[in-house]
C-alpha cells in the first residue's frame, strides 16, 4: 500500500469518527442517520450516472450490504443512545477487524496464524479494558457495551461483503454510488414509519447537519472500498480503525467526556491489535 492511499485511508477515519460525533450529539438520532444516509445518498448521485455499471455478480453483495448496513445503523443509535460515544465507538470499530478475522477462519478455512492471534488478544484486551466492569454487573450498564459489539458484528459482515462486491464490480466508485443510493432508502422509510413524516425539513439546522455528515460518510467509507481494491482488506480495516483514537479525543473535546488515562491506552491496545491483523491478515 503505498502512502498517498495511507494517508487517504487515515483521513477517512478521521471523517468517519467526525460524523459519528455528530450522530452522538444529536438528539434525535434517527432522523440524524437518516439524514445522514440520505445526504449520502444525493451524494453518491454522481457515481451512478457517470461510472460504468458494476458487473451483474457483484448486485448480490450490493443488496446484501445495503441490508447489513441498515442494521448495523439500527445498532449503532441504540449504542449510543445508551452509551458514551467514547467507550461505544471504540468497542463497536475495535471488535470488527477481531470478528472478521474469526469469521474468515470459521466460515473461509483461513488459518489463524501466531500473528493473528496476538491481534485478536490485543484487541479483545483493549474492548476489555474499555468496560468499567463493575458496573456492567448489572443489565442496565452491560446493555451499551453489548449493543456496541453487536455493532461491530455488522461491520465486519459489511466489509467482508463489500470487499469481495467491490471486486467483483469491476469498478469501486460504481459499486459504492449503488450501496449508498440503495442504503439511503431504509432508515427514511423507518422514520416515516414510526413518526408519520419525513426527516427532512429544509428549514431545519438539523437537516443541513445531518445531509452534511452524509457526505462525510460518503467520502469516508468511498474512499475503504476504493482502497480494498488496491491493498488487502485487513490492512485496510486495520489503518481505518485507528479512528477509535479520534473518537476518544473528539469526545473529550466537543462533548465533554472524561479522557481517561484508561481510555487513552486501551484505544492504543486497540489500533495496536487492528494493526497487527491488518498486516499479517
Amino acid at each position: 500500500m503505498n502512502i498517498a492511499v495511507i494517508a487517504l485511508v487515515l483521513a477517512a477515519a478521521l471523517l468517519h469518527a467526525s460524523w459519528n460525533a455528530l450522530l452522538k450529539s444529536s438528539h434525535d438520532r434517527l432522523a440524524s442517520l437518516a439524514l445522514m444516509t440520505l445526504g449520502a445518498g444525493i451524494g453518491a448521485i454522481p457515481l451512478i450516472l457517470w461510472r460504468p455499471w458494476p458487473e451483474p455478480a457483484s448486485w448480490f453483495y450490493i443488496i446484501l450490504s445495503g441490508l447489513l448496513h441498515t442494521g448495523y445503523n439500527l445498532f449503532l443509535i441504540r449504542a449510543y443512545r445508551i452509551g458514551d460515544f467514547g467507550q461505544s465507538y471504540p468497542i463497536a470499530r475495535g471488535s470488527s477487524p477481531l470478528l472478521v478475522a474469526l469469521g474468515a477462519a470459521v466460515f473461509a478455512g483461513e488459518q489463524l496464524g501466531l500473528y493473528t492471534v496476538i491481534g485478536i488478544l490485543l484487541v479483545s484486551l483493549g474492548i476489555v479494558s474499555l468496560a468499567d466492569l463493575r458496573a456492567m454487573r448489572s443489565r442496565e450498564h452491560l446493555a451499551g457495551p453489548l449493543a456496541a459489539f453487536a455493532t461491530g458484528a455488522f461491520i465486519a459482515a459489511y466489509t467482508i461483503t463489500d470487499g469481495i462486491g467491490a471486486r467483483l464490480a469491476g469498478d469501486a466508485m460504481s459499486y459504492a454510488g449503488w450501496l449508498f443510493v440503495l442504503d439511503s432508502i431504509a432508515l427514511a422509510v423507518i422514520y416515516q414509519r414510526r413518526h408519520g413524516r419525513w426527516p427532512i425539513a429544509l428549514g431545519r439546522r438539523e437537516t443541513w447537519t445531518g445531509l452534511g455528515g452524509g457526505v462525510m460518510s460518503l467520502l469516508a467509507y468511498g474512499i475503504v472500498i476504493w482502497a480494498v481494491t488496491l491493498a488487502p482488506m485487513g490492512m485496510v480495516s486495520a489503518l481505518r480503525e485507528t479512528s477509535v483514537l479520534f473518537a476518544l479525543l473528539i469526545g473529550a473535546l466537543f462533548l465533554g467526556e472524561r479522557l481517561t488515562l484508561r481510555r487513552v491506552l486501551s484505544g492504543v491496545v486497540i489500533v495496536a491489535g487492528t494493526i497487527v491483523l491488518g498486516t499479517h491478515h
